[in-house]
Formats: C-alpha cells, structure tokens, sequence
C-alpha cells in the first residue's frame, strides 16, 4: 500500500473522531473555550455581630492572665563517656507563673527533676536564668526565682480550692507541646483524687477535662473570676496525649506549701512521731482485718509518746500484735499512709490535733500536738 493512501486512511479515521466529538457535545466546549469570562468579584463579608458575653468573659480572662504565665526550658548536665568532659543539654520543657513580686516563679517539681539549669521565658519573648529556691516532691511543686530587673508582670491573683464544685468552668494556660500561651477549657469533672508519683502519692487533687497535654505542668489552672485555683501537674492517658482526664494541685496546697519552700527551702512536714510503713500496712489490714494506718513504733521523745500512742510488738515467734491503729484525724477518715500524711499537712508545726485511735478493739480520741517531720 502506497504512503499517499495510509495518510489518506488516517485522515479519515482523525475526521470521524471529531464528527463524534462534536455530536456528544464539543461544540459547547469550542464556546466555552473562547467566551469572554465574566469579571470575578469579591463576595460581600457579612457582618459579624457582638461576640457572646461568655466569649468576651473568656478573652479578658486569658488577656489579663497571660503575661503571668511563663515557659520554662531545662538543661542537664551529662559527662562524655571518653574524654570525661562536662556538657549541658537540653531536658524538657514546662510551664509556670509568676507567683509574687519579688521574681519568685511556681511550676511542677518533676518540670525542674535532675535539671542542672532553667530558663524562664515571659510572654514578651524574653528570657531570664532561674535559680532554685525550694521544691517539695511530695506535693509536685517548686520554686523558683528570676531576677528583678524587667518589668514585672503582675502575680496570678489567688483563689480558693476547698469550696469548688463539679461542674464549675476551669481555663488551663500553658505550653503544649512547645506551642506557648495557649488557652484550653473545661469544668472540674472530679474532687479530693489521688495519684502515685515521685515516690509517693498526691492527694487532694482536682481532676478536670480542660485539655493537659504534654508541656502544660506547672501552668494556672484558673476559675471563671481569672484566679488561681490550681497547678496543672499530669494527664491520665495511656498515649501521653489529652485524654479528658487532667490533674491539678489545689491552691489550698500550693498557698501552704509556697510560703514554705520560699523561707526554708523545704517544706517542714508536720508529724506525729510514729513510724508508718505504707505496703506493710496495706499487707497488715489483710492479715490483721483491721481498717486503719497500724503504728509500727513510737518513735523516742516524739510527740506520739508524750500523747501516750503505743506501738506494734513482734514476738520472738515473728507474731506481731498491734497496737495503735490511727483511723481518723480532727473526724476525718483517713484509710492509708499518704492520705493521714495529707491530712497532717493541713496544719502546721505546733497545732494540737484529736487522732482517733482503735486501741485493744475500742476507739478513743488522742490529742497529739505536731512536731517537724523529717
């Protein structure tokens, strides 16, 4: 077959595609090719309106309450394992605010744990050295104190914790995941919880929904007037993320513990002067069906002895017969060792308080004036 009768078919077979083309509609698209296009307009905006009076609530709360609040970064100091040479790396991150105006600032212990150094940075993006005051690892918090010479934000004003209720508005401000100032919402879903940690257990704590994620600790947990009402400390979540379960120190507790850690640098626990072991006496209750804290010793010279508290013996056999078994404290129960040590803390050194006591099956009130603990 000839080259002129193949370009002769092809062009046949090119004109019977456009036939078909054009009959299911392409002319419409030759039209539309080159129809002039209408000019595009902007869409009007709609007016907006005036925000909600929750809403404005919300955002004078989180204004006024923002320049209190800081992120603080760790560093920790690590020796090279071949040239035995000293060097700081970075450790974590947190939050806290500022507590008074004397440059003290309040975050989390476990924010500071095993950090060689902090830096306290305030919401106008500058950053400040920290040193450590004090730290109390039984209640999660510590202070710490920033020098002077900046314009002072103003403290996070103070509220109260032992008259909140379920159900109540809480706002949360931190830095989650780095992301600083950032504001979340939520209601006190829960009261008086516990949790284990740093080798003990923290009572007393509120629980919230308000979202705590990672980099929050150490953060103001406010009321809906913009006062603090708590610390920020841990999450419930088996992913390390925000899982609606949010944990806080109460204000009652940090303005107890603060003043503390400021003067002594420690906070001096008050104690009755027993010895107390928390596993055995969980074991004991089991053994002995006993409902209480079981006093392992008086210890010597301690306040316990001079109420006249007895202590556990133990036979040559290894029998060990109780003695004293603390139930209460001022009429309120107290079931384990960190709980009764919570319930002390609400005193101080020197204050007189009624112990009940269940001696030789029957129950008595003791008065035991508080001696510094350990």
């Amino acid at each position: 077959m000839s080259r002129g009768r193949i370009y002769f078919r092809l062009m046949l077979i090119a004109l019977g595609f456009l036939i078909l083309w054009l009959y299911l509609g392409g002319a419409q698209d030759i039209r539309r090719w080159f129809s002039p296009k209408p000019d595009a307009a902007p869409r009007t905006v709609a007016a907006r309106g005036d925000l909600a009076a929750d809403e404005k609530s919300t955002i004078e709360l989180f204004e006024k309450a923002r320049d209190s609040v800081v992120f603080i970064t760790t560093r920790a100091q690590v020796r090279d394992f071949w040239t035995r040479n000293v060097f700081t790396v970075p450790r974590g991150t947190g939050s806290g605010f500022i507590w008074d105006d004397a440059g003290h600032v309040i975050t989390n212990y476990h924010v500071i744990e095993n950090a060689s150094e902090a830096t306290v940075r305030l919401s106008d993006g500058s950053d400040y050295r920290a040193a450590l005051v004090g730290a109390s690892p039984a209640h999660d918090i510590a202070v710490l104190r920033i020098g002077v010479g900046f314009k002072r934000r103003p403290p996070v004003p103070l509220g109260t914790s032992f008259d909140l209720k379920v159900g109540q508005k809480v706002f949360a401000i931190g830095n989650p995941f780095g992301l600083d100032w950032t504001l979340t919402t939520g209601i006190v879903s829960a009261l008086d919880r516990s949790l284990s940690g740093n080798g003990g257990t923290i009572e007393h704590l509120i629980q919230t929904d308000a979202a705590i994620n990672p980099g929050n600790s150490g953060g103001p947990l406010l009321d809906s007037a913009g006062r603090l009402i708590g610390i920020n400390t841990a999450i419930y979540s088996p992913s390390g993320a925000s899982a609606g379960i949010g944990f806080a120190v109460p204000v009652d507790t940090v303005n107890r513990v603060v003043p503390e850690l400021i003067r002594h640098g420690r906070f001096i626990r008050p104690s009755l002067g027993v010895e107390l072991d928390e596993r055995l006496n969980d074991r004991m209750k089991d053994v002995l069906r006993i409902d209480g804290i079981l006093v392992l010793r008086v210890l010597p010279g301690s306040a316990a002895e001079r109420a006249g508290l007895v202590g556990a013996t133990v036979s040559r056999r290894g029998e060990v017969t109780p003695g004293d078994i603390i139930t209460a404290v001022n009429q309120k129960q107290v079931e384990t060792v960190s709980r009764l040590q919570s319930r002390l803390d609400e005193f101080a050194v020197g204050d007189t308080v009624t112990v009940t006591i269940l001696r030789d099956g029957k129950t008595q009130d003791v008065a035991v004036t508080l001696q510094p603990g350990n």
